[in-house]
Order: C-alpha cells, then sequence, then structure tokens
C-alpha cells in the first residue's frame, strides 16, 4: 500500500490551521484582516483590507474629493502610530512602514476591478512581557470598515479575534 498521500494530511492540516482565513474568505467589502507576530521585543503587523472600505470605491479616482480622500487614507497608512497601539507599558516605537495603496505614486492598480490596501508595520517594545494587546483606530478613521480578522502568535501562544468598531483592540 502506497502511503505517500497520507504524509500530506499533516501539512495540510498546519496550512490549514495557520491561514484559516486566506483559504476560506475572499476580497470582501467592510471586512480586512489583520496578522501580528510577537517575537522577542519585536511586533510584525500584516494589514491586508479592501480599498473600497477605506474610501468607498476601488477604481482610479476620478474627481478631487475622491483624489483627497485617497491621499489622506495613504497618509494615514503610513503613520504606524496613529492606526496601532500597543499597550503603553511596553514602550513600542515604530521600526519600519511598508503600506502599498492602489492608484497612489509607485503602486500599481488591481487588474480584476479589486483593489487591495496591503500594509507591514515593525514595532520594538523596550519592554515585551509588559504588552498585552493592541488597539487599532481604523474603525474611527475609516466609516466603511465594520470587521478585521485578526490572528496572532507570540510568546502568549496563538489566537484570533474579530475586531470591530466595539471591539478595536487584540488582546492577549
Amino acid at each position: 500500500m502506497d502511503l505517500r498521500p497520507l504524509a500530506l494530511i499533516p501539512a495540510l492540516a498546519f496550512g490549514l490551521n495557520t491561514y484559516p482565513a486566506h483559504a476560506a474568505e475572499g476580497h470582501s467589502h467592510g471586512t480586512g484582516s489583520v496578522e501580528v507576530s510577537i517575537d522577542g521585543g519585536q511586533i510584525s503587523i500584516a494589514l491586508e483590507l479592501p480599498m473600497d472600505s477605506a474610501v468607498g470605491f476601488e477604481r482610479a479616482p476620478k474627481t478631487d474629493k475622491e483624489k483627497a480622500a485617497l491621499a489622506d487614507a495613504a497618509r494615514l497608512l503610513n503613520d504606524a502610530q496613529a492606526i496601532f497601539i500597543p499597550t503603553s507599558n511596553a514602550k513600542c516605537t515604530v521600526v519600519s512602514v511598508q503600506a502599498s495603496v492602489p492608484h497612489t505614486a509607485g503602486t500599481p492598480a488591481a487588474k480584476d476591478g479589486h483593489a487591495d490596501i496591503d500594509a507591514s508595520y515593525v514595532f520594538r517594545c523596550a519592554d515585551p512581557a509588559a504588552l498585552k494587546g493592541i488597539e487599532t483606530t481604523l474603525f474611527k478613521h475609516f466609516k466603511r470598515l465594520y470587521r478585521l480578522e485578526a490572528r496572532r502568535v507570540g510568546p502568549a501562544g496563538q489566537g484570533s479575534m474579530r475586531l470591530s468598531a466595539k471591539q478595536p483592540t487584540l488582546s492577549w
């Protein structure tokens, strides 16, 4: 009996448990995802959301109002301290920010009509033991965003939460 196909079961199970939202969900307006990895004193955050959730459209901006909304969203997404707030006692500072906002300088537009914002943030914490959560202000700024599927992995284990305007903090 050939047992090679059975060897794939643990690999498939691990992959599905690690990234269930990517396997099951697609581009959905009003929702987004955030993945947080904590390693020692470093926090890495990956954010993905439909452009519509941030500015109300996914195509190239047509009016001055749409151009301003897109520029404001890009500016905000490049200000990590304004949108992610780690536990203050952990004394975290921003190390790097990389935000890709479609239809802005240097960022290509989506070819299928759906445009996603992808951003990554790195913080360094002076007291990582004091880190108990990360709050986001994205719901205050992006009124069309109503849910973030959040996943985290770190010294306290792994877990997931659904963040919303009423529950904007990923905590552990």
